[in-house]
């Protein structure tokens, strides 16, 4: 695998974001949160930009924020991308491994979640088993958003004491509900 240097970034910069744009506009092409989003959930402390570097140029890069508290800390990952030509690598499994360590370093997290779309084209497969392979638990429960046309199920990285995961979708996408309205406030 190559060698990266993680960096997370906590307040807007135009040039970063610019280095990051091209792999979050590759890897989500439809439905992805705008610029505009994303630059206030910086400016408002909910969310972090995250990237991998390799010889100066960024290869990966994720979108998380941060929901309930102390023990129930958990990171949400928002998006997580890795460059098309370099998926397969391992560069999306050392993302995880980084996000996870500054989530439990920074943040003292005992989880992290994600929501996957629920479907069963080969795509949607192999998306879940990348995360699966990586430790998140996929729930039972199939979420079906008003404004968007896929479902998607819930999965958790538990990272606590526990190393249970209720199967109890319905729950984690109270988390992920909160910190979408959260992330989509107008300040």
């Amino acid at each position: 695998m190559l060698e990266l240097e993680f960096t997370t970034i906590e307040t807007w910069d135009d040039a970063l974001w610019a280095r990051m744009e091209r792999i979050y506009r590759e890897a989500f092409p439809y439905g992805a949160k705008t610029k505009v989003i994303l630059r206030s959930m910086l400016d408002r402390g909910i969310g972090y930009l995250h990237m991998g570097v390799h010889q100066g140029d960024v290869v990966a890069m994720a979108v998380t924020g941060l929901v309930g508290k102390g023990e129930d800390s958990l990171l949400i990952i928002d998006y997580l991308a890795v460059e098309q030509k370099l998926r397969g690598s391992g560069i999306g499994t050392w993302m995880l491994k980084q996000l996870r360590d500054w989530g439990i370093r920074e943040h003292g997290i005992n989880g992290m979640i994600i929501e996957a779309e629920s479907g069963t084209t080969e795509a949607h497969l192999e998306r879940v088993q990348f995360w699966q392979r990586n430790g998140f638990v996929l729930t039972s429960y199939v979420h079906q958003y008003s404004m968007v046309p896929e479902p998607y199920q819930a999965m958790m990285l538990p990272l606590g004491r526990s190393k249970h995961v209720p199967d109890d979708g319905k729950a984690l996408f109270r988390y992920i509900n909160a910190f979408h309205r959260v992330a989509y406030r107008k300040s």
